[in-house]
């Protein structure tokens, strides 16, 4: 009777694990696994307690908080203590100049500054008790409208100091609001983004702008007594806008008086061109939905939205391509926004449909017209009433524009039909800045001309005489 011989296989499981070589290999494996498995929970564990421990804020630069941000953090600040002093060192900067006139002398030297902000890259900041890091950083995508690449700054700190963001922003925007004391923000549209256009100006006083009388009282009541009305348009469940229409002839004042109103009552001015190439519907009525806080509205030259409706070149263009419709449906509409004063200009009122200037769309019309005696004079005071304190010198002026017609009625006090307007005589005034009897002696060169072809240079430009 034959047995079989005991298995003594290479391929047999004793055999394998008495292999040297095969056991060292399962050793290493087992460790690397382990290994693997240790370093994926320690990750794990590790992003929970991030989550747990820490508090990230991030500001893309399309938010309004992006530039007060990096100004806040160019701010010299002081870090009691040598640890502190060098973990909060930033190296990575990036610069800002912006030149000025030195001196009276537009062509003579210019001052420059030079702001410095943190660059792109990781830093850290201290503030009060609580350690932030701070990282910039630009993306390859970029702004369709703008071209600009997409930023962003990123925030970090322990959840117990997350209170410390709180106090950061507002600093930062009291910081904005400190650097923009005395100025009007004045915003253009972007594409379908709302931007500062350039840098802010200085605020224009009121009394710069000198309108017929009791003209600018009535504008600036009206639109201080709407602010005050807030709860009253809510409990009524009335729309809270108002909308001013402000016509009359070129150079009378219209976008100089909303600028300085503008100021008066801290306000920008979010301006939109109904003419410009690529307005559309769509993108007037987002634009107006999106206006930026505490503004007013400027829509310059409202009659263009009526030019689609009456003509059309000989190329198949046909102006702005902003309808009536559009623009109705924009100012008073379904989807029109609240919370707005808006300004409409136009210098032919007559090409104004009625549907546009009912009550709810324009709810005060005003004529800013040609000059009158009233500004002549106010003007004057103006430019000459520290020389001129006896007031002889306007009483001249103001006979000289009697003579030549200039204010509606000539000397003998029948209608003239010739008017000056208020740019006129400001340029008048400019021209002689100290030279308060040049002015009465130039005041012929007030009466409007019309240009003829023969009037015209090669080039385009207006003869002078010799």
């Amino acid at each position: 009777m034959s047995t079989s011989p005991p298995s003594s296989s290479l391929f047999s499981l004793d055999a394998l694990f008495d292999n040297p070589l095969f056991a060292g290999g399962i050793g290493l494996a087992s460790l690397g696994a382990a290994a693997a498995f240790a370093r994926k929970g320690a990750i794990a564990a590790l992003g929970a307690a991030r989550r747990r421990l820490l508090v990230n804020v991030e500001i893309s630069k399309q938010d309004p908080a992006y530039p007060w941000i990096l100004a806040w953090l160019s701010q010299p600040r002081e870090t009691p203590g040598f640890i502190a002093s060098r973990l909060t060192r930033i190296h990575n900067l990036s610069v800002t100049t912006t030149t000025s006139s030195k001196g009276p002398n537009v062509n003579g030297p210019t001052n420059a500054h030079f702001f410095l902000q943190p660059g792109y890259g990781r830093h850290i900041v201290k503030f009060g008790s609580a350690y932030i890091a701070v990282n910039r950083e630009k993306h390859s995508t970029a702004n369709m409208n703008t071209g600009e690449p997409h930023e962003i700054v990123q925030m970090t700190t322990l959840w117990s100091h997350r209170h410390a963001f709180e106090a950061i922003f507002g600093e930062a925007h009291r910081l904005a609001a400190k650097a923009n004391e005395g100025k009007t923000i004045v915003y253009s549209a972007r594409g379908m983004e709302w931007a500062p256009l350039g840098d802010p100006r200085k605020k224009r006083p009121l009394g710069s702008v000198i309108l017929d009388e009791g003209v600018k009282d009535n504008i600036v009541g009206d639109v201080k007594d709407f602010l005050s009305r807030q709860k009253w348009y809510v409990d009524r469940g009335i729309p809270y806008r108002r909308g001013y229409l402000l016509f009359g002839p070129p150079g009378s004042g219209k976008s100089s008086f909303i600028q300085a109103l503008a100021g008066e009552l801290d306000f920008a001015v979010a301006m939109i061109n109904l003419s410009e190439m690529g307005m559309t519907d769509d993108k007037l009525a987002y634009l107006l939905t999106k206006l930026p806080k505490r503004s007013l509205l400027l829509l310059e030259d409202a009659d263009a939205a009526f030019v689609n409706r009456r003509q059309r070149d000989s190329d198949g263009y046909s102006g702005a391509s902003v309808t009536f419709s559009g623009l109705l449906n924009a100012l008073d509409g379904v989807a029109a926004g609240e919370e707005r004063i808006a300004f409409l200009t136009t210098n032919y009122i007559d090409r104004l449909d009625p549907a546009l200037i009912r009550p709810g769309r324009v709810d005060m019309m005003l004529r800013i017209g040609e000059a009158t005696r009233f500004q002549a004079a106010q003007m004057w005071d103006r430019f000459y009433g520290d020389v001129d304190q006896d007031g002889s010198g306007k009483e001249r002026f103001l006979q000289r524009l009697d003579e030549l017609g200039l204010l509606g009625k000539d000397k003998d006090g029948n209608p003239s039909n010739r008017h000056t307007s208020t740019a006129a005589i400001q340029g008048l005034f400019l021209f002689n800045k100290n030279d308060m009897q040049g002015a009465i002696d130039m005041s012929e060169g007030l009466i409007p001309r019309k240009f003829e072809a023969e009037d015209m240079t090669p080039d385009g430009a207006i003869k002078t005489a010799a």
